[in-house]
């Protein structure tokens, strides 16, 4: 049976696990750092990396995982692989639950679990 609130239907079993898949990687500091940086513009792995402060390596993977989920793609120039945003939407939420949370904890809003160096 499906249900229908304010004319919508609810997503399909199938559009909740893609859903949750994405979140699910975006639930890393490190990932949502990428997406962040890639929302501003293309990049590659070093500056990436220089840029959110982790090892070249680690990044490197962060990217491979984010790009088969088909958040992040890439293309070469030359020797180069450039990563750049997959699906801009995706990084909308990213900035508006950024943005919240950061008013939040400026004005000391958040719940405490959210507070930076706490935990719930």
């Amino acid at each position: 049976m499906k249900h229908v609130v304010g004319g919508l239907e609810d997503p399909s079993a199938e559009v909740l696990a893609d859903v949750a898949a994405a979140f699910g990687l975006l639930a890393s500091p490190a990932r949502l750092h990428i997406m962040w940086a890639l929302s501003e513009g293309e990049s590659d792995v070093s500056h990436l990396a220089h840029r959110v402060g982790g090892a070249l390596p680690a990044v490197s993977q962060h990217l491979s995982k984010l790009k088969l989920a088909g958040l992040v793609r890439s293309r070469r120039e030359g020797r180069r692989q450039v990563y750049y945003l997959g699906d801009p939407d995706v990084v909308t939420v990213v900035r508006l639950m950024v943005g919240q949370l950061a008013l939040r904890t400026e004005g000391s809003l958040a719940p405490v679990g959210l507070r930076q160096g706490t935990s719930a």
